[in-house]
């Protein structure tokens, strides 16, 4: 798990058969994929990878079998990127009880515990509360995040700068705070793309430039290959 690395990343509006295909033709050395939407498209995408590749894992959380126990009580409706962050986690962090926060559109706390995922909270992320003030005030400018910490804001855009990253701030660290009272062999590691800003905030959390997710996915993928095997 540690010695793994992303070795390319390709960006487009769709999973299409021709992108697909130059992908797969520019890596023949591959010959096992996972595929995992939050958008509802991963069956399609999985069905034009089958043509190509050896083994492919349509990953589903409701059905998809994972390393890990799982208590959510919807499977159904459980984002993929949570639960393959929590197998990511956990299998860089076997023996710890584990509270994952990924800060993307949405702003998602999860946890691992005792080996087992149990859930988690959503929230509004920090773009998504910046456009909020925007698009539902009058006057309310659009704001970006920033590094800078200040007490209070001395202009509009510093009160609504602070106001939104202060104010995720003392969410999270309220979370870290009855995390860390709870559980004993605990850890905190925050990823997503504004982690960065958190990171530098609450000093207790570890900021995985290791990308969870993609742990995880590999992980999922590894482990449905074995029980094939």
């Amino acid at each position: 798990m540690s010695s793994m690395r992303v070795v390319a990343s390709y960006v487009a509006d769709s999973a299409t058969r021709e992108w697909l295909g130059a992908i797969v033709g520019q890596h023949p050395e591959v010959s096992r994929a996972i595929v995992s939407s939050t958008r509802g498209d991963s069956q399609s995408c999985s069905a034009m990878l089958g043509e190509w590749l050896d083994f492919v894992v349509c990953f589903m959380p409701a059905t998809t079998p994972i390393p890990l126990g799982n208590s959510y009580h919807t499977p159904q409706t459980l984002g993929a990127d949570r639960l393959a962050a929590a197998v990511g986690a956990s299998a860089l962090y076997p023996d710890e009880d584990l509270m994952i926060v990924d800060f993307g559109t949405a702003i998602t706390i999860d946890y691992v515990e005792d080996g087992e995922f149990r859930g988690g909270n959503i929230s509004p992320g920090v773009t998504t509360r910046f456009r909020s003030l925007a698009d539902y005030t009058a006057c309310l400018p659009l704001c970006q995040p920033t590094e800078s910490v200040l007490e209070y804001g001395r202009t509009t855009v510093e009160a609504i700068e602070q106001g939104v990253m202060r104010g995720v701030e003392h969410e999270i660290r309220g979370y870290c705070d009855d995390f860390s009272k709870k559980n004993e062999k605990k850890r905190i590691i925050f990823t997503g793309g504004d982690a960065k800003y958190f990171a530098m905030r609450i000093k207790n959390a570890i900021f995985a430039d290791c990308e969870p997710v993609i742990f995880g996915l590999n992980r999922i993928l590894d482990y449905n290959a074995e029980k094939q095997e």
